[in-house]
C-alpha cells in the first residue's frame, strides 16, 4: 500500500520514499484513528497526511515520550535541536531527519504556511513548563498551536469547493475539537505527567482543584463533583464540534468522507467517556472495534462514491455560504458528531 500511495504522489527519490514511509509507520502505530480516516482520502493524497502526522508525533515524543526518563532540559535541548533542524530544512527544501525531509517535501508542494509549522512548536514548548491553564481563553493559546494548526495544516492537502480562507475557521475548530475529545479521554495520563488541561476556572465552578484530582487518581476513589467538572467539559466541546460541522460541506467532495469519518470518530470519544460514566482519571474509555470498523465502512462507501462521481463528472467549484448551511436536529440539541447518514444505518455513531 505504501508504494502505491507513493507512486500515486510521484514520490520516486528512494530517500523521500523512505522518509515518507517512516511519517506513514509512526502514523498507522500511533495515531489509530487519524490513520482511519487518512485512508479513505485519493491515495495521492496519503503521504502529505502521513507527513505531517509524523512530524507533529516526533515532536509530541521528544515532550512526553517517558522512554528513558529524560530530564526537562534535556527534553528542552532535543526539542530545541529538532525545531533547528525542522527551520533549516524548510530553508534549504531538504533535511536528513525523515520525518522533518518528508514535511518539507509537503510544506512545498502544498504550498502550507511555514508559520503553521512555527506556532506548533511554541505550543510544544509550552508543555515542558506549563502545567496548567486557568480558563478556556488561555488554553485556546495552547490549542492554536497544538491543533488548530494542525486543521490548517490539512486544508491544502484536503482541497476546498471555494476559496480557502472560508474554510480555514472551520478546520481551526475542529483541530481543537479532536484535541479537546483526547485530553478529555486522557485527563488521568496527563494528570501523571503533571499537567491539567481543563481549565482552573471550570474546575472551580464546580468545586474541583488539581490537589482533588490527584487524590481521586492516587486513590481510585470517585467524586461527584469531578464527574460534573468532566460533563460541563464534554459540552463545551460538543459546541466546538457543533461550530465545525458545516465546513465539511466546504471541502473537495473526495476528501469529505475522510473528514467526516474522523468527526464521527472523534467526537464518539465523548459517547465512550460518558458511557463509562466520566472515569477517565481511571481509566481510558475505548470504542470498540466492531463500531469503529462500521464507521470506518459507512465512510469507505462514501469515498468510493466520490472518486466515482469525480471520474464520470467532475463538481464544478463553488462558493458554499456556510452560514446558510441547514441547521439539523442533532445539532440543535448539542451532538453534533450525530451523523444522519449513519444512524439511518441503525446505529450510532462511534469514536
Amino acid at each position: 500500500m505504501t508504494a502505491r500511495e507513493l507512486d500515486a504522489a510521484a514520490i520516486h527519490d528512494p530517500a523521500l520514499r523512505a522518509a515518507y514511509a517512516t511519517c506513514r509507520r509512526l502514523n498507522a502505530a500511533h495515531g489509530r484513528t487519524y490513520f482511519l480516516a487518512t485512508r479513505l482520502l485519493p491515495a495521492d493524497r496519503r503521504p502529505a497526511v502521513h507527513a505531517l502526522y509524523g512530524f507533529a508525533r516526533r515532536a509530541d515524543d521528544i515532550v512526553d515520550d517517558l522512554t528513558g526518563d529524560p530530564t526537562p532540559g534535556e527534553r528542552a535541548r532535543a526539542l530545541l535541536a529538532f525545531e533547528q533542524r525542522l527551520a533549516e530544512g524548510l530553508a534549504h527544501g531538504t533535511a536528513d531527519e525523515p520525518v522533518i525531509r518528508a514535511l518539507v517535501h509537503t510544506a512545498a508542494v502544498y504550498g502550507i504556511d511555514h508559520r503553521h509549522f512555527t506556532d506548533f512548536m511554541a505550543s510544544m514548548r509550552s508543555d515542558l513548563t506549563v502545567t496548567g491553564y486557568a480558563s478556556w481563553a488561555e488554553l485556546g493559546g495552547y490549542t492554536h498551536g497544538s491543533a488548530a494548526v494542525i486543521g490548517l495544516q490539512m486544508l491544502p492537502v484536503l482541497g476546498t469547493v471555494g476559496p480557502r480562507e472560508e474554510a480555514a475557521p472551520y478546520a481551526a475548530d475542529l483541530g481543537v475539537a479532536f484535541q479537546l475529545s483526547n485530553f478529555l479521554r486522557d485527563v488521568g495520563e496527563d494528570l501523571d505527567r503533571g499537567r491539567v488541561y481543563l481549565p482552573a476556572d471550570l474546575l472551580a465552578a464546580h468545586g474541583v482543584d488539581r490537589e482533588l484530582l490527584v487524590h481521586s487518581r492516587a486513590t481510585g476513589l470517585r467524586d461527584p463533583r469531578i464527574t460534573s467538572a468532566l460533563r460541563a467539559a464534554a459540552a463545551h466541546n460538543r459546541e466546538i464540534y457543533r461550530r465545525a460541522l458545516p465546513g465539511i460541506a466546504l471541502l473537495a467532495p473526495e476528501s469529505r468522507p475522510c473528514i467526516r469519518t474522523a468527526f464521527v470518530l472523534y467526537g464518539g470519544i465523548l459517547d465512550a467517556v460518558e458511557a463509562d460514566g466520566y472515569a477517565v482519571l481511571h481509566r481510558r474509555a475505548v470504542v470498540s472495534r466492531a463500531r469503529r470498523a462500521t464507521v470506518a465502512l459507512d465512510g469507505l462507501v462514501r469515498a468510493l462514491a466520490a472518486r466515482s462521481g469525480a471520474r464520470t463528472a467532475p463538481a464544478p467549484r463553488r462558493r458554499v455560504p456556510p452560514r446558510a448551511l441547514p441547521v439539523t436536529d442533532a445539532q440543535r440539541a448539542g451532538l453534533p458528531h450525530r451523523d444522519p447518514a449513519v444512524t439511518r444505518a441503525g446505529r450510532e455513531d462511534v469514536a
